[in-house]
């Protein structure tokens, strides 16, 4: 923030005081608004913080524990009529480590219910609006539906959320952010609400890569590895197949364009098959899933005593958990292990894979709104939005979403997503920033171009 010293807390409050106006407009995006103390803090900021973060406005998914407050998960479930949880007696770590940055904590975001969608509907709390298309009500994605929100119309600089099986990077995709998934064992996950400990992983939506690669070191406690290679030595992978299979029209159009400009850019583009990536439905349906089994293991005492509170929607998949055998888990468990390293070797040698994020743009809200009547519907769209990203969580990778759609010739958001093995994090936040900006420069070039009466 290239300001002088003296002018910095005025900007901050104006940022902080503009937030909160933006906020109060959107309430579906939270289920928790700052408070009469918190409003009071913004209007006493008087100094620079020689921080990170330096006091500029973050939001938190209702999935991690602040001190004080009730974390619900998106749900009533755990509130008072249900379960009753106790307010937190202290902040999950990666609340804490933001509070250390100097973030001001700005609210808790609305959510898919348990993180169990990739939609980002909520029956109880309202569905957070997509801010990319005024025009019509579409989904946000989730499950880190207000999160995303929050970021992409200007309310918060960072949010805080938590990644299954894309949770950072479909709403990331569908808003026109950039989100990204870590590997999860670098940040903890201590103090968050779990979905499937075996799949969850904490992390950041962000309005750029640099933002992105900022949260992840705060949020991690490490520093980031220097890179310096330019775009030229960089060798992506190109996989064709099922991350390719059932495109629409905008998110082809804008993923062949931007592998286009990679490689005019000077990137090393290399298609490759990993047919690795098939066996997953088929693993999926013999054995069953990560996320029915685990979320089961945590909810089965409270199902028939609180169904009635439940998204049923959430509630049906939770108790698809009951049906699996602890032999098929350990099955899975072994099948994973060595899926990864097949996969792992596929990919020695490459930087970084490329591929949608998710295959559609961001759908009308009215057709996977709640309602039984349109749960084919929800579901079939939750599966397409789940693909892609959720194959990366059972790699135990890493991945970052980046938009790579041209909102000046009126596209909707479509995300690029970058992704690689476990511990790999570094390189794959080094090729995203090298990626973003070539796109960010083809796309003004272009602006520029056709000014002047040259097509693009």
């Amino acid at each position: 923030m290239n300001l002088p010293g003296h002018q910095r807390p005025t900007f901050v409050r104006a940022l902080l005081e503009r937030s909160l106006e933006i906020a109060r407009a959107t309430p579906e995006v939270f289920t928790t608004l700052p408070d009469a103390a918190a409003l009071g803090r913004i209007r006493e900021v008087t100094h620079w913080q020689d921080t990170p973060l330096s006091a500029l406005p973050v939001t938190v998914k209702d999935l991690f524990d602040v001190e004080g407050e009730v974390t619900t998960a998106g749900s009533r479930v755990l509130g008072p009529g249900g379960v009753g949880r106790a307010p937190a007696r202290r902040d999950a770590t990666a609340v804490a480590r933001l509070r250390a940055a100097g973030a001001t904590l700005f609210g808790r975001t609305n959510m898919s219910e348990f993180a169990f969608s990739g939609v980002g509907v909520n029956p109880h709390f309202g569905t957070p609006p997509n801010p990319a298309d005024t025009r019509a009500a579409r989904i946000p994605g989730g499950s880190t539906s207000g999160g995303a929100v929050s970021v992409a119309n200007g309310c918060a600089w960072v949010a805080l959320g938590s990644d299954t099986g894309g949770s950072l990077r479909i709403p990331a995709a569908l808003c026109g952010v950039v989100g990204f998934k870590s590997t999860a064992r670098l940040v903890s996950g201590n103090g968050v609400f779990p979905l499937a400990p075996s799949l969850d992983t904490v992390g950041a939506i962000t309005r750029s890569v640099r933002d992105a690669a900022l949260a992840h070191q705060i949020l991690s406690g490490r520093p980031a590895a220097g890179d310096t290679r330019p775009l030229a030595r960089l060798r992506l992978a190109v996989v064709r197949g099922l991350l390719l299979q059932d495109l629409d029209d905008t998110v082809s159009r804008a993923y062949a364009r931007a592998l286009s400009v990679l490689s005019a850019g000077g990137a090393q583009l290399v298609e490759i098959e990993l047919p690795e990536l098939d066996e997953v439905a088929t693993q999926a349906a013999a054995l069953g899933t990560f996320p029915a089994a685990e979320s089961h293991a945590l909810h089965r005492g409270w199902l028939d005593a609180h169904n009635a509170l439940y998204d049923p929607r959430v509630l049906g998949r939770i108790r698809r958990g009951a049906s699996m055998l602890a032999a098929d888990y350990l099955d899975l468990l072994a099948w994973r292990a060595d899926w990864q390293r097949r996969v792992g070797a596929q990919l020695q040698g490459f930087d970084a894979v490329l591929s949608p994020t998710v295959p559609m743009v961001a759908p009308p809200l009215a057709q996977v709104a709640p309602g039984a009547e349109r749960d084919e519907a929800f579901f079939r769209t939750n599966g397409l939005l789940l693909r892609n990203p959720t194959l990366v969580n059972l790699l135990d990778g890493c991945a970052l979403s980046l938009p790579c759609h041209r909102p000046e010739s009126g596209e909707l958001p479509v995300g690029l997503m970058l992704w690689h093995t476990a511990l790999q994090d570094d390189g794959v936040l080094h090729a995203a920033a090298l990626v973003e900006n070539t796109l960010r420069e083809s796309a003004l070039g272009g602006l520029h171009r056709g000014a002047i009466g040259m097509q693009p």
